[in-house]
């Protein structure tokens, strides 16, 4: 059944997040059960006179790459995607998995070791954004396997994904400039700071965010979106961190995440379930036990864990980090195969300080923006 939801979501994500111009190449990725998505906005960017690709995947796509490529091939399997990050315009990439678990069952070297062919895409992607030559864009469209990890029916999983992505369903993009507006009174508070102390239940973490400039997330890469983030100073960081929330990372669910940072490098790391795995990605490489994001979630439509780091990063009142690659865009020096955000809630005992002032408070900005 047709939900004309989804035709407003593809007119925000090629209109207002990429602004495709006529004769234009846009490559649309994602997993078969986004295709409803993916076809409208093949069929908006054809409206706008330009150029779409639209390239599928089965859903046992990856898991044939773990079960029978060679990991020296990886990079060879990727090669196409290579070249066209390199040549086209815009890329689009949407999340429809029908089964989120399907890489548990491997090991996680594997995984990493393709993690780390495919970060080449990425870092060609991140590169090629920042000199301002491609835009890119993700969503999600909403399938059973992401209700099911949600806890909700498909139709209540639904009403919460479109109700993240279009608060005023009427005109969308009046309503994310409305936050891009906000979002630029918080960032231009924090221009010219110098550190950052955040405290709640099991955590106490200083950084620097010395010379690192927040950017806006309004949509215009991520949809849903609603953050503020930088990145740390790399040898910044001392403390310990407690994630709230459970965190999936390849399909792995990791719980009870416990972090102690010293001298920006993560000298300690527990959890409740699937540690090893934890253990391993921060072993990745060397800066994968480096910060690459700092950032304050901000929609308070996303109000719950569901499992997805698409919608949970931006839950309103919380506050997330990731280890691994930071963004070029927010001054980064710091380099990974992975980037894994990690999420903590605010909302009961939270703070956040910025050079000793109060800042942030039990999920709640106290200064008027």
């Amino acid at each position: 059944m047709h939900d004309p939801r989804t035709e407003k979501v593809a007119d925000l994500m090629v209109h207002y997040s990429l602004g495709v111009q006529p004769g234009q190449r846009v490559m649309i990725q994602g997993a078969l059960g986004g295709e409803p998505l993916m076809a409208e906005i093949s069929r908006k960017v054809i409206q706008a006179g330009a150029f779409p690709l639209v390239i599928p995947y089965y859903s046992e796509y990856f898991e044939n790459i773990y079960r029978y490529a060679k990991p020296e091939d990886f990079e060879a399997l990727l090669q196409p995607f290579m070249d066209m990050v390199r040549s086209f315009d815009h890329r689009v990439f949407i999340y429809g998995e029908n089964n989120t678990k399907f890489a548990s069952q491997f090991d996680p070297a594997i995984t990493s070791k393709y993690s780390a062919a495919a970060s080449k895409i990425t870092d060609i992607m991140l590169k090629r954004e920042a000199k301002g030559e491609m835009k890119w864009v993700l969503s999600l469209f909403p399938t059973n396997a992401y209700a099911q990890d949600a806890g909700m029916s498909l139709r209540d999983y639904e009403d919460f994904v479109y109700n993240a992505i279009l608060p005023d369903p009427d005109d969308p993009v009046a309503y994310w400039n409305k936050v891009k507006a906000r979002q630029d009174r918080i960032i231009a508070w924090l221009k010219g700071k110098q550190q950052v102390r955040v405290t709640a239940p099991g955590t106490n973490l200083t950084l620097s965010i010395a010379g690192r400039p927040f950017i806006n997330c309004a949509c215009s890469v991520n949809v849903p979106d609603g953050e503020v983030f930088t990145s740390p100073v790399e040898n910044s960081a001392n403390g310990h961190v407690h994630f709230t929330y459970p965190t999936l990372y390849q399909g792995f669910e990791v719980t009870n995440v416990r972090l102690e940072f010293k001298d920006g490098k993560v000298v300690s790391a527990s959890a409740d379930k699937n540690q090893d795995f934890l253990l391993s990605k921060l072993d990745t490489d060397p800066g994968a036990r480096f910060l690459g994001e700092f950032a304050i979630g901000t929609n308070e439509g996303i109000d719950r864990f569901t499992g997805n780091i698409l919608f949970d990063e931006k839950i309103g009142g919380s506050f997330h980090l990731a280890v691994g690659h930071g963004y070029p865009e927010a001054k980064t020096q710091n380099d990974s195969a992975i980037h894994w955000d990690m999420i903590c809630d605010l909302r009961n005992g939270g703070q956040i300080t910025v050079d000793d002032e109060l800042f942030y408070k039990n999920g709640e900005f106290v200064i008027d923006f």
